[in-house]
């Protein structure tokens, strides 16, 4: 179960100040936060922990954003991912959203909008969980009715 406070989420920005500021904003938040300046970084921090909600900056010094969310679907595939950019265009959105995105922000972002925008990415993470959760226990009563023995 993952209750919104206890949340994990992994900013990656190439930027300093970016990956600093939504660190401090997100723990005052009572996450736990962890964070990666590059791509590769990310990709080995979710292949050994694993995070609710990932911060993915559109621009990172060795790939795309684009192509972290591709290569973190196949680490994490239910961690929430949310792109934020300062180079906006349609084309990004539209691979953002193609490539599993949830959210889509362009910098400067309010940190009190990423709050509110995380708390609902997590909230529907948690009702995917519960829903699927109920599938399988649906599942497994309805074949101990069919299979008594």
């Amino acid at each position: 179960m993952c209750e919104l406070e206890k949340a994990k989420i992994l900013v990656v920005d190439d930027d300093e100040t970016i990956r600093a500021t939504f660190r401090a904003w997100l723990l005052e938040e009572g996450f736990e936060v962890d964070v990666a300046a590059t791509g590769k970084e990310a990709i080995d921090k979710s292949q050994s922990e694993v995070y609710n909600l990932a911060l993915v900056d559109i621009r990172l010094p060795d790939m795309e954003g684009i192509r972290l969310l591709k290569e973190m679907k196949e680490t994490t595939p239910r961690m929430r991912k949310i792109i934020v950019t300062g180079y906006p265009d349609l084309q990004n959105a539209v691979a953002s959203v193609r490539n599993n995105a949830d959210y889509y922000f362009i910098k400067p972002v309010s940190l009190d909008e990423v709050t509110k925008v995380v708390k609902e990415q997590l909230r529907e993470q948690e009702t995917e969980r519960e829903y699927g959760e109920r599938k399988v226990a649906d599942f497994v009563e309805t074949r101990l009715r069919e299979n008594p023995d």
